[in-house]
C-alpha cells in the first residue's frame, strides 16, 4: 500500500470551500487545515504509487481553487 501526504495551497478566500470538498473525496482518509506555507493537509491511500498519482491528479487538483500540491510519498511496512 502506498501512502501520500497532499499538502495544498489554496487560492486566497478558497481554503473553506477546498477543504469541504475534499473532506468529501472518497479517497481521502485524513484532512487537516493549516497556518503558514500550506493551506492544507491531506492524507490518501492507495494500492500502488500510480493510484496516488491518479487521485492526486484527477480528484485534488482538479477542484477550483487548489493552486498547487506537494506530494509526499511514504509505504507501510
Amino acid at each position: 500500500m502506498a501512502i501520500g501526504f497532499i499538502l495544498i495551497n489554496t487560492a486566497p478566500g478558497h481554503e473553506h470551500e477546498v477543504f469541504n470538498k475534499l473532506s468529501q473525496t472518497q479517497d481521502i482518509v485524513e484532512i487537516h487545515s493549516l497556518f503558514g506555507e500550506f493551506d492544507i493537509i491531506a492524507k490518501i491511500e492507495a494500492n500502488d504509487f500510480e493510484g496516488l498519482g491518479e487521485i492526486v491528479v484527477n480528484k485534488i487538483r482538479s477542484i477550483d481553487g487548489v493552486i498547487d500540491t506537494k506530494t509526499l510519498t511514504g509505504t507501510k511496512f
